[in-house]
């Protein structure tokens, strides 16, 4: 099995050249913006993305420094880390991650805090969903470099796992539950504190789940098109069938073959809804809606906030989610 790796090559280039910087920042004070911040007696906590900030953030409390390196309106697959972020790594008591979904922040930490890193990979249970759309060009590999190269139609890398646990529940708790066993074992002075306030959250996302089911359980029409193949867990979970215009990421081109086969399922079952997301391009979800008389709405993938809803959580954001999939597919 393999997960899922995006613009490896320049994020490793870009990790290496700012780990460079990382003897000099560590000689140096560091403040909140960017920076793993004097956090006099709490611990110094470095995630990579939003849903593990919104983890580290509801069970460790005041007890905890947060500092996340995929800034609001970063489309956490595009990341690339400055100098500066990677000496927030190399200085934090504890890097919490999931590897292989930024390949800058798999770097740095290698390189960085390979003994202090905690990867929520196997915590999340990841499974190949088959749902990751690659483009493949006729003539890659063969010893005849004088044809010029076609894009073929688009195929799923079957062996890929699939990143995006936390648009599932019941994984997403499971997560939470790992988070909080480590920080417990990395401070056990806070660790009473740590276990209730995870005990409340996890109450709150296993509550959601039971919203979940309730509000799909009956609904007119099972399958909901996406931008990007985030959702597969999601609809695994809830008895629903996700069709993604593109792959794991949210800003690879569909092949034109992809969009008509997109087209004919949206025409065949009657789709009522293109969804796209906050912090992409929603383009190509307009065009296709346009070409088939359906309407587009918003479909967060939670994978980082923006100006627009800087002021929601995981939890008011995965509500949402619930009540556009209830409105798109018709559910009782």
């Amino acid at each position: 099995m393999k997960m899922v790796v995006m613009r490896s090559s320049l994020r490793a280039v870009t990790a290496g050249l700012a780990a460079l910087a990382v003897l000099t920042l560590a000689g140096c004070g560091s403040d909140d913006a960017g920076g793993s911040s004097g956090g006099g007696d709490k611990l110094d906590v470095v995630v990579s993305f939003y849903p593990l900030e919104f983890i580290a953030k509801s069970v460790g409390g005041d007890a905890v420094n947060v500092t996340t390196l995929t800034a609001p309106g970063v489309e956490p697959h595009d990341l690339e880390l400055t100098p500066k972020q990677v000496g927030s790594i190399a200085e934090a008591k504890l890097v919490i991650f999931e590897k292989s979904l930024q390949p800058a922040v798999d770097e740095a930490v290698a390189q960085n805090a390979k003994d202090k890193s905690f990867d929520v990979s196997s915590a999340a249970q990841l499974e190949d969903t088959g749902a990751n759309f690659e483009e493949h060009e006729e003539g890659e590999g063969h010893a005849d470099e004088s044809t010029t190269p076609s894009v073929t139609p688009a195929s799923f890398s079957e062996d890929a796992l699939d990143p995006h646990f936390w648009l599932d529940p019941v994984r997403y708790a499971a997560v939470v539950q790992a988070v909080t066993d480590k920080l417990v074992e990395v401070d056990s002075a806070h660790a009473d504190g740590y276990k209730e306030r995870a005990q409340t959250l996890i109450g709150e996302v296993n509550k959601l789940d039971g919203e979940f089911k309730t509000g799909l359980a009956d609904c007119k029409l099972k399958t909901f098109v996406t931008s990007h193949e985030a959702f597969a867990y999601l609809a695994k979970r809830y008895g629903l069938q996700m069709v993604g215009i593109a792959g794991f990421t949210p800003d690879a081109e569909p092949t034109p073959q992809r969009i008509k086969e997109v087209q004919d399922i949206v025409r065949k079952q009657h789709v009522t809804t293109i969804f796209y997301e906050e912090l992409v391009s929603p383009k190509v979800a307009e065009s296709i809606a346009r070409d088939v008389g359906v309407k587009t709405a918003v479909l967060s993938p939670i994978e980082g906030l923006s100006d627009a809803n800087s002021k929601e959580t995981w939890l008011t954001l995965m509500q949402e989610n619930l009540a556009e999939l209830k409105k798109a597919n018709s559910c009782a």
